[in-house]
């Protein structure tokens, strides 16, 4: 589960962990933009000190633009894993995530769940974030990974 395009550095990250061990990746993406989202969003960023992504929090696309851009970085990340000789295929999420990640497991069988995100303070010390919420959904191994930089 990730939240935008994976970076260079997130795809050699996600396909190392696992060593010479063959794994196919299933994408979900959820599209961003809603005040609420902002709003953390915006906290995340003054906490980490960077106050000029915070202002730029309210260019953030909504709606139908949201899901192009949404789906623009979907399609990258799922031909970077498969760039890198990773079988990939990717779902682009608009309702409910942690349901379509919970069926998504079950229809694929999935071992393990990777939730790839960068830092959310407020969200993870209320254990409102993906991966904490999944722990409790999914029922498999919830793995938590921080971008490594920004895409």
């Amino acid at each position: 589960m990730i939240e935008k395009a994976l970076t260079s550095v997130d795809v050699e990250f996600v396909t190392t962990l696992h060593g010479d061990e063959s794994v196919s990746f299933h994408v979900l993406l959820q599209p961003r933009g809603d005040q609420a989202d902002r709003l953390l969003r915006a906290i995340d960023d003054i906490a980490l000190g960077e106050l000029d992504e915070a202002r730029r929090e309210g260019e953030t696309p909504e709606g139908e633009e949201a899901r192009s851009v949404g789906q623009q970085a979907l399609d990258v990340s799922v031909q970077a894993l498969r760039a890198a000789s990773s079988e990939a295929e990717g779902r682009l999420v608009e309702d409910h995530p942690l349901d379509a990640l919970k069926s998504l497991v079950a229809e694929v069988g999935a071992d393990e769940v990777i939730v790839l995100t960068d830092p959310h303070y407020v969200e993870e010390f209320f254990h409102r974030d993906w991966a904490s919420r999944a722990r409790h959904k999914v029922g498999v191994p919830v793995l938590k990974l921080f971008s490594h930089s920004k895409a």
